[in-house]
């Protein structure tokens, strides 16, 4: 059984391109501090069930949080009043043609309970290489050729790992979000990462499972 006390020691990281066992995160999912936003470990981390989330004037945090919000594509719930505007002529979708902008209007969104933004310039930057390599992908919505809603994340292949989306208009980012997963469920994707519980994916069907089970899925081993 897993140690999930709070007092486990941070794992500092340094130049070697190195993740501690995810069982080793404290009660919070705290894994490890420090290191850098390359490509090269973002990749990773995310192949290792781990994501950063800091405050601009911290050092760099990785977690990997027990449980796990995920969605399976197939449990998507859509609501009658959803369908009819996923059926209706009101939002136009893209995929990657402004990642750049989605990005900077995620990290420009007020969220409730948090001072500041976690989308720092230097992550910015860190997913912007991303993209330009083709794992990082962008979702967008339009109104009347305006930008009003979209997500990003780190593509998988198998796991779509989402990081944030927003939302200008009512129900654009669930838009992305629906669209997203529907295009998942047809290509066979096991699961999109949701990292934490929010009451908004819940209600879209995402849930709660055991980190454990998260990196089975992920290691290809279920």
């Amino acid at each position: 059984m897993e140690n999930k006390g709070k007092n486990k020691p941070l794992f500092f990281l340094n130049d070697r391109l190195y993740f501690p066992p995810v069982t080793e995160a404290n009660a919070e999912g705290l894994l490890a501090v420090g290191g850098d936003l390359s490509p090269e470990r973002l990749l990773l981390a995310y192949q290792n069930g781990i994501f950063p989330w800091f405050n601009e004037d911290d050092l760099i945090l990785w977690w990997s949080p027990d449980p796990r919000m995920v969605l399976y594509p197939q449990k998507l719930k859509v609501s009658k009043s959803m369908q009819k505007i996923m059926n209706g002529n009101q939002f136009r979708l893209t995929m990657d043609t402004c990642f750049d902008e989605v990005v900077e209007q995620c990290a420009l969104l007020k969220r409730k309970g948090q001072e500041g933004t976690w989308i720092t310039p230097k992550m910015k930057e860190a997913y912007t290489q991303l993209h330009e390599k083709g794992f990082a992908r962008s979702y967008e919505v339009w109104q009347d050729d305006k930008l009003v809603g979209g997500l990003y994340g780190i593509d998988l292949e198998t796991i779509f790992c989402g990081e944030s989306m927003f939302s200008s208009v009512s129900n654009a980012s669930k838009f992305a979000f629906i669209k997203l997963a529907q295009e998942l469920e047809k290509k066979a994707y096991q699961l999109i990462d949701c990292q934490v519980y929010t009451r908004h994916l819940e209600s879209l069907g995402a849930e709660e499972i055991a980190r454990a089970d998260f990196i089975e899925i992920l290691k290809g081993k279920v």
